[in-house]
């Protein structure tokens, strides 16, 4: 698997608008729609999932970087997006830093080797020092693509 099967080019945000946590998954999710990944009846579902897995546990889980996600009916099949804040969005992450990089992951209930497959991707990469500076330094959404495609065939 690699990001760019299931990252949605057309709902990459690379300036998010949205300052807040529960606003920056509203807009992705809706980009994801917006895109036709997801259907336009499913976003306040699915935007309620995500925040209730917010409420549980952050997916904040540090260096500037969180990773919204969850199995869903209303979900047809995997797909994600990447949002970047300039300021920085509090998340309650773990390191009680900012986040900048926001990863959205939408996987149909049933798939759950292909949401742990996806996830695991997006975390190896993260990982990375120079994928999180060169990303947070994406200024289109041309430039996000490219990076991703960059990372792809650099882990095949």
């Amino acid at each position: 698997m690699k990001l760019t099967d299931f990252i949605v080019s057309q709902a990459i945000t690379p300036q998010l608008i949205a300052t807040d946590r529960d606003k920056v998954i509203e807009e992705l999710v809706n980009h994801l729609a917006q895109s036709g990944a997801l259907a336009a009846d499913a976003v306040p579902d699915v935007v309620a999932a995500l925040l209730k897995r917010e409420k549980n546990a952050s997916t904040g889980f540090g260096k500037g970087v969180a990773v919204p996600h969850c199995k869903h009916p209303k979900v047809q099949k995997l797909a994600g997006t990447v949002g970047l804040s300039m300021k920085g969005v509090d998340f309650s992450s773990l390191d009680k830093q900012p986040v900048y990089i926001v990863f959205v992951v939408l996987s149909p209930e049933g798939q759950t080797q292909q949401h742990l497959s996806a996830m695991d991707l997006i975390f190896r990469n993260l990982q990375a020092d120079r994928f999180r500076k060169f990303l947070r330094q994406c200024p289109t959404q041309q430039a996000v693509i490219e990076l991703l495609q960059e990372t792809d065939s650099n882990n095949v």
